[in-house]
């Protein structure tokens, strides 16, 4: 894993920190929830014996890439507008986008919203939920999957002015 390189840059206001490897067409994988670039660690390995240039990020608020303080620049078009910075940042015109879990999620609206710079989309444990603009996110999993299903229990903060508890 010495030959992969990190490097931190500049993109869409953050610092993203990504491992690097390879030369030859690009491969953008994005890892979960709560992991890092280190979850490729033997993609990124494997992809640049075969002759690709491996490229995973660690995304917006993981690792080290920079982590806002307010919870608004955490949504999609935030996530996406990070990474066409870093293709932008990269000189790459188009990718193989690879997503596991919450990248997957970004990878599918990475798709749709930019699907000029994408070659090819691979997912990996996350189908691809149509958005409905009349249910909140966090509504329709507690429709489908009651109140006890983790999004409905632990990723809705209804009031962001009282502190979170450990």
């Amino acid at each position: 894993m010495e030959k992969i390189q990190h490097s931190t840059i500049k993109t869409n206001g953050i610092n993203m920190h990504i491992a690097t490897i390879g030369t030859g067409p690009p491969v953008l994988l994005l890892h979960g929830f709560p992991e890092l670039w280190y979850s490729w660690r033997h993609q990124l390995l494997s992809l640049s014996s075969l002759g690709y240039r491996a490229i995973a990020p660690d995304l917006r608020g993981f690792g080290d890439s920079d982590a806002p303080p307010s919870p608004v620049p955490y949504t999609t078009p935030y996530t996406v507008g990070d990474l066409v910075g870093l293709l932008d940042h990269l000189g790459i015109d188009q990718v193989f986008l690879v997503g596991h879990d919450w990248g997957a999620a970004i990878a599918w609206y990475f798709s749709l919203f930019r699907p000029d710079r994408v070659k090819a989309v691979i997912n990996l444990s996350v189908p691809y939920f149509p958005r409905n603009p009349a249910v909140k996110f966090v509504e329709g999993f507690r429709a489908q999957f009651g109140d006890d299903y983790c999004f409905g229990s632990v990723f809705e903060i209804s009031d962001l002015s009282v502190p979170l508890e450990a």
